[in-house]
């Protein structure tokens, strides 16, 4: 391995680390595309991941193998996974099954969820140590965060749950 530096070594290794941040966070959104049945979406990242892996594998094997080399391709990966998956939670697509525990506070935690425009199934059981209420809300990714904010509001101490779900159609009531 050589560990002389010039200016090129350098320019090789961040080229090779950009191109290895784009293809990774690409394969990245590509599995989590698969798993959600985005057939159309995981073809065009699937076409572009893989012309840019090619790009980056073949600049990475050309030539002497250096520092610069070795650091920019595992280190663009690293942080292509990162970014892909941040990328991912910020498009928030996809569904959640919303699940809240609570002993006394369910009517009031139901009511102001479907205030707030949501549909809500209410469910009573018993639970270790007496009458539990369950609060069930199928929503979008984009509203969970919402929803959780709206239940801990009316009682801090309800247990909820966060689940994936892919609905076989859409009826039912649906916030936008």
């Amino acid at each position: 391995m050589d560990f002389t530096v010039s200016k090129d070594l350098i320019i090789g290794g961040l080229a090779i680390f950009l191109l290895r941040i784009c293809d990774t966070s690409m394969d990245t959104l590509r599995v989590l595309f698969v798993v959600r049945g985005k057939k159309s979406i995981v073809w065009v990242l699937g076409v572009f991941q893989s012309t840019i892996f090619i790009i980056a594998i073949s600049s990475a094997l050309k030539g002497d193998n250096n520092l610069f080399t070795i650091l920019g391709y595992a280190t663009g990966f690293a942080t292509g996974n990162v970014i892909g998956m941040a990328i991912e939670d910020h498009l928030a697509i996809g569904f959640k099954r919303i699940s809240i525990v609570t002993r006394d506070k369910g009517e009031e935690i139901a009511k102001a969820i479907r205030d707030a425009g949501y549909g809500v199934t209410e469910i009573f059981g018993r639970g270790r140590d007496g009458v539990v209420t369950m609060i069930n809300v199928n929503a979008k990714r984009k509203h969970v965060k919402d929803i959780e904010n709206i239940a801990l509001a009316v009682d801090e101490t309800s247990f909820i749950t966060v689940d994936d779900f892919s609905p076989v159609n859409h009826s039912g009531f649906w916030r936008k």
